[in-house]
Order: C-alpha cells, then sequence, then structure tokens
C-alpha cells in the first residue's frame, strides 16, 4: 500500500507557473556566491562591494550586482553602500560556523548535471559524460558530496536508528557508508554494537577523517570494496543500505539484496532508506524529482516503490518486511530472515 500524498493546489495560475520556470535564477545566485565564498568573505564584517570584488578577484560591477540580488533574496543587508551578512546568512553560510551548510556545493554540482535533463530525457540515459570507474571520481567532486550526505546524515541519523530494533543487534555492515555517520549514529545507541563501514577505496579515508574526528576509531571500522563486484562479508545482524539503491538498475539492486541477505547471521535484518515512490509514481513530490536526478546523474540508477523493493527482498528469503516513514521525507523498508507476512507501520512526526 503506497503512502497518502500530501495535499496539492487544486490549479496553478499564469503567475505561479511564471514563477516556477523563473525559480533557477534565485537559486544560480545563490549557488554562484556559495561557490565565490562571498558569505565567508563579508564575514561578520559590513564591506562595499568593490572591496569583496577584491578579495574575491572578481569584476567589481558583476559583483556589486550579484549582491544587490543577494539583498533582494533576503541574503544581505545593504546599508549606505556597505553590504553584510544577515543574521541567517552568517549562521549557515559562513564557512567555520557550526551550522554551515556545507552540502551546497554538491547542489552546485547538481546544476551541471541537471542542465543536461532535455537531452537526458531524449535519449533515455545520463549525457554526462564521467570518469569510466567510479573509483577516478573527481576529488573535489566526490569530497563535496561525502560533505553534502554527512551534513544530512547527521541531522536524520539518530532519528532513523531509533525506529529500528536493535535489541538482538550486535554487529552492523553500513554498505557505502559514506562519512560513517549512520555507522557512527548505531554505535552510539547501543554500547555493544560494533559497525563496519563498506565503500570504495577513494571513499575510505574520508570516512576514516570522520570516524577520527568523533573518537570512534575503536567501535566502527571500514573495509573497502565495491559492492558491485566484492563480497559484503558475513555473521552481520543488520546489513544497512542507505540512499543506495536509486544509484542502482532494478537487476542491480536485486543483486545487491541477494549479497546483502547472503551477509547476514540468522534472524539478521536487512534495511533499505531511500527515497520511496507511490505505486503510480507522481509522489511524493521530491522522490518524483530525484527520479530525474537519478537519470541526469547515474547510468541505471531511479527511485523505486515499496512493492518493488519488497519483491527484491522476498525473492531472497527476506521475510515480515516491514514499512517505516521516517519524519523527514525518507522510508525504511526492513527484511528479517525467517518466515512470516509483511506489515507496515508508520513514524510519528516529531
Amino acid at each position: 500500500m503506497s503512502a497518502s500524498k500530501p495535499s496539492m493546489p487544486e490549479s496553478l495560475s499564469p503567475q505561479g507557473i511564471m514563477e516556477m520556470a523563473t525559480a533557477f535564477m534565485r537559486s544560480r545566485v545563490l549557488l554562484t556566491a556559495y561557490e565565490l565564498d562571498l558569505f565567508t568573505v563579508l564575514g561578520e564584517e559590513s564591506r562595499s562591494s568593490s572591496q569583496v570584488a577584491h578579495a574575491l578577484g572578481t569584476d567589481e560591477r558583476a559583483t556589486d550586482r550579484l549582491m544587490n540580488a543577494l539583498c533582494a533574496m533576503g541574503l544581505l543587508e545593504k546599508r549606505e553602500g556597505r553590504f553584510s551578512n544577515t543574521h541567517l546568512a552568517s549562521r549557515i553560510l559562513v564557512k567555520g560556523k557550526p551550522d554551515f551548510m556545507a552540502g551546497l556545493m554538491h547542489m552546485a554540482h547538481l546544476w551541471e548535471t541537471w542542465s543536461t535533463l532535455t537531452e537526458a530525457v531524449r535519449q533515455g540515459r545520463s549525457v554526462v559524460e564521467r570518469a569510466a570507474n567510479v573509483n577516478e571520481r573527481d576529488s573535489d567532486w566526490l569530497r563535496a558530496f561525502i560533505v553534502a550526505m554527512n551534513w544530512r546524515a547527521r541531522q536524520h541519523a539518530p532519528g532513523v536508528v531509533s525506529l529500528l530494533d536493535l535489541s538482538d543487534v550486535s554487529r552492523v555492515l553500513d554498505v557505502g557508508g559514506g562519512s560513517g555517520a549512520y555507522a557512527m549514529a548505531f554505535v552510539r545507541a547501543k554500547p555493544d554494537i560494533a559497525a563496519v563501514v563498506f565503500d570504495l577505496p577513494n571513499v575510505i579515508p574520508l570516512t576514516q577523517e570522520y570516524i577520527r574526528q568523533e573518537g570512534l576509531s575503536d567501535k566502527v571500522k571500514t573495509v573497502v570494496g565495491d559492492y558491485g563486484v566484492d563480497p559484503l562479508g558475513g555473521g552481520f545482524d543488520l546489513v544497512f543500505l542507505s540512499a543506495i539503491i536509486h544509484s542502482n538498475s532494478p537487476s542491480q539492486n536485486r543483486t545487491l539484496i541477494r549479497m546483502a541477505a547472503e551477509a547476514l547471521a540468522p534472524h539478521g535484518q536487512v534495511v533499505v532508506q531511500d527515497f520511496i515512490m507511490d505505486e503510480d509514481r507522481t509522489g511524493p513530490p521530491f522522490a518524483a524529482l530525484f527520479a530525474l536526478n537519478m537519470l541526469v546523474g547515474t547510468e541505471a540508477g531511479d527511485t523505486y516503490t515499496e512493492s518493488e523493493v519488497r519483491q527484491w527482498m522476498e525473492q531472497e528469503g527476506l521475510r515480515h518486511v516491514v514499512r517505516k516513514d521516517a519524519p523527514f521525507g525518507t522510508t525504511l523498508i526492513i527484511g528479517k530472515n525467517g518466515g512470516g507476512e509483511g506489515t507496515r507501520e508508520t513514524a510519528s512526526r516529531r
């Protein structure tokens, strides 16, 4: 059964359509300022646009117009020809601040891939040139991606982990675990849990940085591997696949679920977390848009329905399949070793 859809406006006006069509302008202004480190250069100071342009190495007139637009958007303030960050911009857009939105650089990179959407729809596949091997991804792109995923995961991981039954869990495998934010949430949730992050050779050094920063190197280990090729190991009570299946084709996901099931200890569980589509694929809205993000950015990725994930799990011998909707837009689908009927649970919003 699919989740109920959020209420939508009965109709859009021509003005609403125009606002939708021009929304990219505001996005591009923000991302350009972010890429240039404009907010960080301003910091807590009040400066003229010429001073900022000199610090950034940019054109004075163009920088002035950019900063005026940022004022119109509510991100900067201008008094007597001098600009300063608003309180919000100072809190979340200045590097070094605790609430700095580090993940926006990944959004800037996504701008490039989304610009190819028209041709991707014509051809039915991503038309972005990329390294032949994912291990050869540009280091700046990769770091920005991991930073973005870590920023999101740190906010959501404790809540996601709290939805799971960890009573019989002592060994967790986080496949494609990136920064290790979820693995670290697992070990914090229960003292006797040890976790392993399994990821690519160019990712694991970044993972180890995050784990060291949190002082959890004794509880969270890392294994280098490619889940499309390498075995995942065995004896795990829980195998966690967060934001993984949307990067793969259906056949790749079937294989991955099989490998995850084979890595389980008796009575273990496979947990998939992703943006799960309604059965008619028109919602939830973000999941529908994210399907296009996968079209332009991956070779075969997509967003999938609950029935598709259930089928993959049940075909690989997983039972007691449970759905739990998290309060921030993702869904958990949990399959366990053993027989039984599937159920559905929706987490209360908090």
